[in-house]
């Protein structure tokens, strides 16, 4: 009992520190091109807000409608279609992914759709595979997603972000897990679950507000609203960033008025087929809006891990955790009245 207490006690700094270590690491290239007066703060204050805000709150968003990917392989494994909201970048206009059948008869079977975090590149390219094999083995499909400007979307010129970008961004990716749920579907797949981390669970929660074909999502440490980036930037050593960021506030908090704040927005799909997962020690998303979510959606099943952020991602028996939860709900979905 002491030992299990002691290892608790240092789990918890180390997965604190490895949050805070990315936190700097990532922001390495923001401060340097801010140093050499070549980033977003040298050029004045973003004037896109109220584009950004009247997209979010009009029908463009996330459409009622959503049509099926048009679905071609390279292969038995990796597979691209056209993105349903195509952009001026046409690196990014091509959606890549793969599918792990479970099987010859794989269309008879349920499909989990993993969708990466934000620029997790370890994660997407080799735990994915060990996740795709956990699920194979339990009679279930895997599937993952390229979300937008990531990997080999990401154009090579530098992509100068903005509000209004970044709600395009998002929509583009939700209207993209909803063309492979389409596709999935028509193949004959029975049921479709979404399972994203980090960045990639903010596009399974809000497919799961928008979609009712969906059987079930599971939301790991999930990026709830705009406000987990801003509290980023009390953490943020490199004081050019941290200004950067704090100075953005106001426009946060009006993004975060919007259906891009998942705590306003109400799932579609019944709550008895969702699932939080929280880390305690979680300094990049923090515990705030994750309890607020939870209490938003009718208090759906939560677990709460000793966990970082980091450390979440690659928790050993974490995938089969999850796949031992989804396997009654996929194979007898609940429909939300």
């Amino acid at each position: 009992m002491r030992a299990n207490e002691t290892n608790k006690r240092m789990i918890a700094p180390l997965a604190k520190f490895i949050d805070w270590s990315l936190v700097q690491t990532a922001t390495i290239p923001l401060e340097l091109r801010l140093r050499l007066g070549r980033g977003p703060l040298a050029k004045g204050p973003v004037l896109d807000l109220d584009q950004a805000l009247q997209f979010l709150n009009g029908p463009d968003f996330i459409p009622a409608e959503s049509r099926p990917a048009q679905i071609k392989f390279d292969g038995p494994l990796h597979f691209r279609f056209p993105t349903p909201r195509p952009g001026d970048i046409s690196k990014n206009n091509v959606v890549h992914g793969r599918l792990y059948r479970c099987g010859g008869r794989w269309q008879e079977r349920p499909v989990i759709i993993l969708l990466h975090g934000a620029g997790d590149i370890p994660n997407h390219r080799f735990g994915f595979p060990l996740v795709a094999r956990c699920c194979n083995r339990r009679g279930l499909n895997a599937a993952t997603l390229v979300l937008p400007y990531h990997f080999q979307r990401r154009p090579h010129r530098i992509v100068e972000w903005h509000h209004l970008l970044t709600a395009q961004t998002i929509a583009q990716g939700v209207a993209e897990v909803r063309a492979l749920t389409g596709w999935l579907l028509g193949e004959g797949c029975p049921a479709v679950a979404l399972a994203g981390a980090s960045y990639g669970a903010l596009f399974a929660g809000l497919a799961a507000c928008h979609d009712a074909r969906l059987a079930s999502a599971v939301l790991i440490v999930p990026r709830v609203n705009m406000h987990q980036v801003s509290l980023l930037a009390e953490r943020v050593l490199w004081p050019r960033t941290r200004e950067l960021v704090r100075g953005r506030r106001a426009a946060y908090e009006a993004l975060d008025r919007t259906p891009l704040n998942l705590i306003l927005s109400q799932p579609v799909i019944s709550r008895e087929n969702i699932l939080l997962i929280e880390g305690m020690h979680d300094l990049l998303v923090g515990n705030g809006p994750v309890d607020e979510l939870w209490q938003a959606w009718g208090r759906p099943d939560r677990w709460r891990l000793p966990h970082g952020h980091l450390s979440m991602l690659g928790a050993v028996g974490l995938a089969g955790r999850v796949g031992d939860w989804l396997m009654p709900r996929l194979e007898a979905p609940t429909v939300q009245e």
